[in-house]
């Protein structure tokens, strides 16, 4: 990736232009389409490619878009580094992603009930927990496979290398986000939340969960060794740091100051604190974990069922590329703000399609099991749900473990479902050193369609697993 052309100087530009009158200047206002002509805005390094209005130069044309987003501009108490501060305009596809976002992530929007029936609720949570943890660090560098890792955390099984050790981290990264949603944030917790991510995966162990410093060079390149970014100087990472915890914590009770959404405020404490890059690695990871603190603690509950890492993922160059724009374009982050109200946007309609086709599957196995008198009383969602994953899966394995980890439940809760399942022929225990594992059968279907008819199909070597084995 190369760094975006500089666009050309504001001041000069209009400096040439007012020295041919007033007449032009004004005819360039005119004719430019906007802060974001077609609805796009657009930088400097693709506008110019672009053919510009009749009458107008590719130069002209910039500089009327520059007046146009200027008067929309508001500055932000984040300060780049060149002292002066961020700041962004809020046009119209920001408005109907923010419009979007908050009706869909903040419980006003219907969601279905599967995430909002607590019975169901942590069953999708953990899903969603384990996608962010896979795709985040996938993003970082994780090469394990999507099965090896969700394997791993639904087993509780030691990570087997840094790799997996990176996912396991991010899943424990995530969870403690979740418990610190109730508190200010401060410099304390975002050093504990690197140090979550990055225990066990640094090439000096000394530096998880302490700002860089001034002896340890970090700048960001692309993969052919081209510089990108400077980050802030080490000596200015504390400060810096307090000032982002300010930020987070001003959510604008006071009437008197000016009015910053939420969505925004929540991708704003993202780029900040990659822009800063103030740990030797896991800057992004750390920044996608306050995005995540920033919009639970304002309200925006369904953002724990959404894996924005795994839409980056799908185009990291433009995620790179959005920091990049903000550099080189006078500070201004909208540029970062529109592509994350993308990213968010499009995260939340991957969930409501995956709930959709999780409702259909659920319904379909009802439908399957419909005609038992014995499924209201014997089934719960937890057991249709593993019933489901096993018709897709014949020959999976299941342990106390697994399950219980999979929907957030007890471990005798766990132990009691899966014991039920076996007893109605529906999973067939096996013993694998001390461990009970329970695998579906092949022809788990003509069993589920058979269900009924034999008034319950029965589990035939009887007897209870012996507690002495290990759990």
């Amino acid at each position: 990736m190369k760094v975006p052309a500089t666009p050309p100087s504001f001041t000069k530009l209009l400096e040439q232009v007012t020295s041919k009158g007033p007449d032009k200047l004004l005819q360039i206002v005119a004719t430019s389409g906007g802060a974001a002509p077609d609805g796009k805005y657009r930088h400097w390094d693709t506008l110019r490619y672009i053919k510009p209005p009749e009458g107008l130069t590719s130069e002209e044309w910039w500089l009327s878009i520059k007046v146009a987003r200027m008067q929309l501009y508001t500055e932000l108490p984040l300060i780049a580094k060149d002292g002066k501060p961020f700041r962004y305009a809020l046009v119209d596809a920001a408005h109907r992603m923010l419009h979007y976002i908050t009706k869909s992530a903040s419980g006003v929007m219907h969601v279905d009930e599967v995430v909002t029936n607590p019975g169901t609720r942590d069953t999708y949570l953990v899903k969603s927990l384990i996608e962010e943890a896979i795709t985040s660090s996938q993003l970082e560098g994780a090469s394990t496979t999507r099965a090896a890792a969700k394997d791993m955390l639904q087993a509780g099984r030691k990570p087997r290398d840094r790799s997996e050790q990176m996912i396991y981290n991010n899943y424990q990264a995530m969870q403690f986000v979740r418990s610190v949603r109730d508190t200010p944030l401060t410099p304390e917790i975002i050093l504990e939340l690197h140090r979550i991510l990055t225990q066990g995966t640094l090439d000096d162990p000394s530096a998880a969960g302490r700002l860089r410093r001034a002896d340890e060079d970090i700048v960001v390149e692309d993969l052919f060794g081209s510089l990108l970014h400077t980050p802030p100087h080490a000596s200015t990472l504390a400060e810096r740091l307090e000032a982002l915890c300010a930020f987070a914590n001003d959510h604008g009770e006071d009437d008197r100051k000016r009015f910053l959404h939420p969505v925004l405020r929540a991708i704003l404490l993202h780029f900040a604190l990659g822009y800063d890059h103030p740990f030797v690695d896991g800057n992004g990871r750390t920044a996608r974990g306050l995005f995540y603190w920033s919009l639970a603690v304002q309200g925006y509950w369904l953002s724990e069922f959404i894996s924005i890492s795994r839409i980056l993922k799908k185009a990291p160059a433009r995620y790179s590329q959005a920091y990049l724009y903000v550099e080189t374009d006078d500070n201004d982050v909208t540029y970062f703000l529109l592509n994350q109200l993308r990213v968010t946007e499009r995260a939340i309609r991957a969930l409501h399609r995956y709930l959709a086709v999780k409702a259909q599957e659920i319904h379909e196995t009802e439908q399957l099991l419909r005609h038992s008198a014995l499924v209201s009383a014997t089934f719960n969602y937890r057991q249709l749900s593993l019933c489901n994953h096993a018709l897709k899966h014949p020959g999976f394995s299941y342990t106390f473990e697994s399950h219980r980890r999979s929907h957030r439940v007890a471990y005798q809760t766990a132990r009691t479902d899966l014991l039920a399942l076996e007893k109605h022929g529906l999973l067939e225990r096996l013993v694998r050193g001390r461990t009970f594992v329970f695998a579906a059968p092949i022809d788990l279907r003509r069993r589920l369609e058979g269900f009924g008819r034999a008034g319950g199909l029965r589990h035939r070597s009887g007897g209870d697993p012996s507690r002495n084995l290990e759990r």
